[in-house]
């Protein structure tokens, strides 16, 4: 009998491979930064918006989902470019370049829009301690002080294990709500169809879709973004801070797709559990949990409880850093973290011990938000176009004539909620 021939890969495939790993490796340096600010796009706000939206009309508005997504990875990714570009932040260079009497306005909107963001954040985290386990609203905003306060702490012994913490919860809400498709099994086509085909049925859900778009770029993360990579791997030329520059992209590209998919699949996981049964008027969180139990089985509720409670935690963190990062950036003030804890916590303490309704009380951190977004847009877009400050990374016309439009539709589309909220 014949030998059966031994066969060995080529050296040709053996050196796409080790091509392969090799550009893996020097890529894992770089990863971090987005992931982090990745997470302000998964917080309860977020979640409520994509409940709300899924139950009232499906899966008809996903595009506005996927739109939001890819303007947020253009802002996102000139936040970026300012740190590694210049060597600082966004709000160190409003510092450095407006007016003494216009900093400290935009250091005052900033500093409530970041308090506010937390409030969101902290009441969701907060109620996911409550429907998980039954705590009191309060004991458990004590809780979720205490559990972000040793995430936070954790940069102390190095940034990269408090990216990996921050990462790890966000897989962790992308896993839950891969779950929860599995128990909801959606139409598959009609998902893809209303992904890129836009449609709206009504003034409501151009309300929602507003509300959707207005909520998903926001200036805490515009901020922090941009001191994230400041100072993480330091171009010394040009040539290097492009390269750089096209490692974050990946870095950037990597967490808002997984964050874009997780709002997308809240979205679907509303549409098939609540839309699909009749079920129009979830309009809360604490609402869309009650009755996942008697569609899915208590399994779903508890999934659902542990995506929120993930993203309430990683999210107020995330807050609390940008909190100092705008602070340091604007008025070279430099507070221990612990301090920073108890600034952007001590209002949805009180929220939360005053009794308040928790979903009014995030309509209101949504109006704040919306009258600080200008102040990160505005000065992120003109900064970036500006070649003595920019070098070669130097928006090209047509980055910011895009990036232009798309803070106009989304001043205009705050402003209107804003409107329509005085309204109701």
């Amino acid at each position: 009998m014949d030998a059966v021939p031994h066969t060995r890969p080529s050296r040709t495939k053996l050196f796409h491979l080790e091509s392969f790993y090799q550009r893996v490796l020097r890529l894992l340096p770089f990863l971090g930064p987005a992931f982090v600010a990745a997470v302000a796009y998964i917080d309860p706000g977020n979640i409520a918006t994509a409940v709300q939206a899924g139950a009232r009309f499906g899966v008809m508005l996903l595009w506005v989902v996927v739109a939001s997504n890819l303007a947020a990875m253009l802002i996102q990714a000139l936040s970026a470019k300012v740190g590694i570009a210049t060597g600082h932040s966004l709000a160190e260079l409003c510092r450095e370049h407006v007016p003494q009497p216009v900093v400290w306005v935009m250091w005052l909107i900033s500093e409530l829009a970041a308090i506010a963001t937390d409030l969101a954040e902290f009441i969701g985290a907060a109620i996911g301690f409550q429907l998980l386990f039954g705590l009191p609203l309060l004991l458990g905003g004590v809780l979720t002080a205490l559990v972000t306060w040793l995430i936070i702490g954790l940069e102390r012994r190095g940034f990269r294990r408090l990216e990996a913490v921050i990462a790890g919860l966000l897989f962790t809400v992308a896993g839950c709500y891969v779950a929860e498709l599995a128990f909801g099994r959606p139409d598959w086509r009609e998902v893809s169809f209303h992904a890129v085909v836009p449609q709206l049925a009504g003034t409501d859900s151009l309300i929602l879709a507003a509300g959707i778009l207005g909520a998903t770029v926001m200036p805490h993360a515009i901020f922090l973004h941009s001191a994230l990579t400041q100072r993480r791997i330091v171009g010394r030329t040009e040539a290097e801070r492009r390269a750089i520059y096209r490692f974050e992209l990946v870095d950037m590209i990597i967490a808002l797709s997984i964050a874009g998919l997780v709002n997308a699949a809240m979205m679907i996981m509303a549409a098939t559990a609540f839309y699909r049964h009749g079920l129009y008027d979830v309009a809360t969180i604490e609402g869309a949990y009650q009755s996942l139990t008697p569609l899915f089985g208590s399994s779903a509720s508890i999934i659902f409880g542990i995506a929120l409670l993930s993203a309430g935690i990683s999210s107020s963190a995330v807050g609390t850093l940008a909190g100092q990062t705008i602070m340091q950036g604007f008025l070279r003030w430099e507070t221990p973290l612990w301090v920073r804890r108890i600034i952007t916590m001590a209002p949805a303490l009180v929220v939360i011990a005053l009794g308040i309704d928790p979903t009014w009380a995030l309509v209101l951190s949504q109006v704040a938000l919306s009258f600080a977004l200008p102040f990160a847009l505005i000065p992120l877009i003109w900064f970036t176009s500006q070649r003595h400050l920019m070098g070669s990374l130097r928006n090209r016309w047509l980055t910011t004539v895009v990036a232009s439009v798309i803070t106009a539709v989304i001043i205009l589309l705050n402003i209107a909620l804003i409107v329509q909220a005085v309204i109701a």
